[in-house]
């Protein structure tokens, strides 16, 4: 997997969340070999044993029972050590979601998304008002969500700094996923003295949002900007799919290019149905992007 890598013109990596420990032995000598770096994980990295496919909400810090934030720490503490040794410099992760025990609140969102097209959604007036009735409701209950967030980014700060490796917290395309779109800065804000914090933004998560109405993808970026560590880059198609060849589809490279910055990662996220060759005409997009 690491030289497949490699032979296509990488010269970094990021290891996702759907690394079985089985891969480990293979990672660790590519490493040594140093053909290629690692230059990012993302939680949970490894899986825990017995998880066999990609699980990165597993296990989440904002639930309100004790037992899964335990392990939540446990294994995120153990995607920390896996990280400083393959030289990982942030550890990408998601921070949970709401919680509602009796209802889901949006349920009528989801029923309106498999009856209107994707490019009907921002415009969609009925839409529209069940995405800001549905927000009515989750800003209400964030906050003791964002505080369980919170004490769990504290119990593993320690160790964090320790590594040397950084919680990239990014934005999530799932309505109820945290921390909600508007509160990204202030909850950022919020866990500043633990210093192991920063943003990580997706383009697709937030094109998506975007024409939904959720956000606007270039004030959403203008705000959340500083606190950035990297990117994930990859494009949507006109069906709303992500994980797309890069340049292909709904996302504004030119406006997202005016908030890159040199410290920032940058990982070339695809979905595994791509061809090679879609794979290294996105590299060569993103290359010449940077050129501008």
């Amino acid at each position: 997997m690491m030289r497949e890598m490699a032979d296509l013109g990488f010269a970094y990596t990021e290891l996702s969340h759907g690394i079985r420990v089985t891969l480990v032995p293979g990672i660790l000598k590519a490493v040594e070999e140093g053909f290629i770096k690692v230059s990012s994980t993302h939680n949970f990295c490894p899986l825990p044993a017995g998880v066999m496919s990609a699980a990165p909400n597993l296990y989440q810090p904002s639930s309100p029972e004790k037992t899964e934030r335990a392990l939540w720490r446990r294994h995120t503490n153990s995607s920390l050590d896996f990280a400083q040794r393959v030289g990982a410099k942030v550890l990408i992760t998601h921070l949970g979601s709401i919680f509602f025990f009796l209802f889901n609140p949006a349920r009528k969102v989801e029923e309106l998304e498999d009856t209107l097209e994707f490019s009907q959604m921002r415009d969609n007036e009925n839409f529209q008002h069940e995405i800001a009735a549905l927000l009515v409701k989750l800003r209400k209950v964030a906050p003791k969500h964002y505080a369980r967030i919170q004490d769990n980014l504290a119990d593993v700060a320690a160790k964090a700094q320790a590594m040397g490796v950084k919680f990239g917290c990014e934005n999530r395309e799932g309505l109820l996923e945290l921390p909600l779109d508007e509160h990204m800065d202030a909850f950022l804000a919020s866990v500043d003295d633990l210093a192991i914090c920063g943003g990580w933004h997706d383009t697709g998560h937030a094109c998506i949002k975007h024409r939904e109405g959720v956000i606007d993808h270039a004030d959403f970026l203008e705000k959340n900007g500083k606190r950035l560590l990297g990117f994930h880059l990859h494009d949507v198609n006109t069906e709303g799919r992500d994980h797309q060849p890069i340049g292909t589809g709904l996302v504004d490279w030119k406006m997202v290019r005016k908030h890159v910055r040199p410290e920032h990662l940058l990982i070339i996220e695809l979905s595994p149905k791509l061809q090679k060759e879609q794979v290294l005409e996105s590299k060569s997009f993103i290359e010449n992007w940077l050129r501008d």
